[in-house]
């Protein structure tokens, strides 16, 4: 991420969007506009309904500042956050959360082209981060590709995502969060010309709860035809909330509210505080991340992502999804059992996890991983259970359409901070492949190993974003997936395509 000073200029930076005119500013060959507004603030009478087009304006309006993120989970209004990952800060001067948060930003080598264009969904859930975080800097993707970037905010938790449609609300305020971003993907497909970008070859991206939100947005009519490749960061949407959890949900924050179903003009003029603290001890039941989430609304979500088939909307555009071999050790970093766990525990947590099936799912992990111990083996376990196995089944059904291709990789590098105990963990591939090692060192480690992955995956992605194959010039040829022979490339300082890997896992597990 490069550290100088942005350059203001006045007059070959100045863009027209179909909201007004934006002016961002340069910083060396590329230009940056932070902050552009894509839809009106979904504040008083807004609260909880789809996006609307902003007033538009004039007078030219300066878009050299990171907008601010959405409320979320953890967070008091008001205060910053990065991303929801180790070593992913907030980007320097980012402002903090606000409802006010339908922000964009955009990062071009040039103002005339039609170069691809990368819409990345940030990660937390559906109920944390935001676009800002600084590991998601589009600079360097922007440059090394020839591509435009483009990060966003939207909607979180229970303003994004609070289902009032039976309560006496509107249809889709279940979706709320979600049709942010198809109003993101509105804007990109009516202004990014204009930054230098193609409309017709936009590729959305996302990690984690991001990745899960490129899932939804396959399976959603209001996002079709809107991007025409999809990547799908250890982030695996199949299924969404029932219509019938998310109504339970929204029943019970209306009585933490003191307020009436079919009266809801009251959650117009609550603070903001005040709905998300009530919010926040609906969702402790639900664990970190909160109990609010996109729901089948019949409307703008019509069915689950991916369940039990691929959505047939979305059938022709090409899929890369994939996942990092120790995703779970993350989240176990903070159990402070973590490192002196005992066969007993993992016995325990296997049984917890795969019922009767624990004993055999317990011998393949320790035939895949031999050198694992008993901590490492459950950080095994419950990344095949939290990710692994849902990307396998999402790669499954989206090559059974015969369709677009869908294609499957594996990160195995392991990063030595963390005195290696992290090995290759959930959201390390995020730097890699924005090009942002610098940014994230404290994650990824120094020498030039880091370097070399980033190299490799940014390549792959940049591949895939402009033609909807990801086989990049001097890479190992990487075939599209099926169940067949399940070509999955490993992305390593070596990297290489194998059949099935941890295929004894695979089989025990699917069962």
């Amino acid at each position: 991420m490069s550290l100088e000073e942005p350059t203001v200029l006045d007059r070959t930076n100045v863009v027209r969007t179909t909201n007004g005119p934006v002016r961002g500013y340069r910083e060396g060959s590329l230009n940056l506009f932070k902050g552009l507004r894509y839809a009106a603030p979904p504040i008083g009478p807004l609260r909880f309904k789809p996006p609307q087009k902003p007033q538009p304006w004039t007078e030219t309006a300066d878009a050299l500042g990171l907008g601010a993120p959405a409320i979320q989970v953890g967070v008091p209004p008001g205060e910053t956050t990065g991303g929801r990952s180790a070593g992913d800060p907030p980007a320097p001067g980012q402002p903090g959360t606000d409802e006010d948060c339908l922000f964009l930003n955009v990062w071009t080598p040039g103002l005339t082209g039609a170069r691809p264009v990368m819409v990345w969904l940030h990660g937390g859930g559906f109920a944390a981060g935001s676009g800002g975080a600084a590991m998601y800097d589009g600079a360097n993707l922007a440059r090394r590709g020839d591509v435009v970037t483009v990060t966003v905010n939207h909607r979180l938790n229970v303003f994004g995502y609070l289902h009032l449609a039976e309560l006496g609300g509107h249809a889709s305020s279940g979706q709320a969060g979600m049709l942010d971003i198809v109003a993101t993907l509105e804007w990109v497909r009516d202004n990014i010309a204009a930054f230098g970008g193609d409309p017709a070859k936009v590729t959305i991206f996302g990690e984690s709860g991001g990745g899960a939100k490129v899932s939804m947005l396959q399976a959603m009519p209001p996002a079709r035809g809107l991007f025409h490749r999809a990547i799908i960061q250890s982030g695996p949407g199949l299924r969404a909330v029932s219509t019938q959890k998310a109504t339970t949900n929204a029943k019970s924050l209306l009585a933490a509210l003191n307020i009436a179903p079919g009266d809801l003009a009251g959650l117009e003029t609550l603070p903001a505080a005040t709905i998300q603290a009530a919010a926040a001890e609906i969702g402790k039941a639900e664990g970190p991340m909160g109990g609010f989430a996109p729901c089948i609304d019949g409307i703008a979500l019509p069915r689950d992502p991916f369940y039990p088939d691929a959505p047939a909307i979305s059938a022709e555009v090409p899929v890369m999804i994939g996942t990092n071999k120790d995703e779970a050790t993350l989240f176990l970093l903070a159990d402070p059992k973590f490192g002196e766990m005992t066969e007993a525990d993992l016995a325990k947590r296997a049984e917890r996890a795969v019922g009767d099936k624990a004993p055999a799912v317990i011998a393949a992990l320790k035939r895949a991983f031999p050198d694992y111990s008993p901590s490492h083996l459950v950080a095994a376990l419950q990344t095949a259970t939290m990710m692994w196995l849902g990307s396998i089944s999402l790669a499954e059904r989206k090559a059974a359409q015969g369709a677009g291709p869908v294609y499957m990789y594996l990160l195995t590098w392991e990063t030595p901070v963390a005195k290696g105990r992290l090995k290759c963990p959930h959201a390390l591939e995020i730097p890699l492949v924005f090009d942002t090692v610098e940014a994230a060192r404290n994650f990824v480690g120094r020498g030039d190993e880091p370097q070399r992955l980033s190299d490799q995956m940014s390549a792959a992605w940049l591949a895939f974003a402009r033609t909807g194959d990801p086989n990049a010039p001097g890479a190992p040829h990487w075939p599209a997936y099926d169940a067949a022979t399940r070509a999955t490339m490993i992305f390593d300082l070596e990297s290489r395509v194998e059949t099935d890997p941890y295929a004894e896992v695979r089989r025990v597990m699917q069962g």
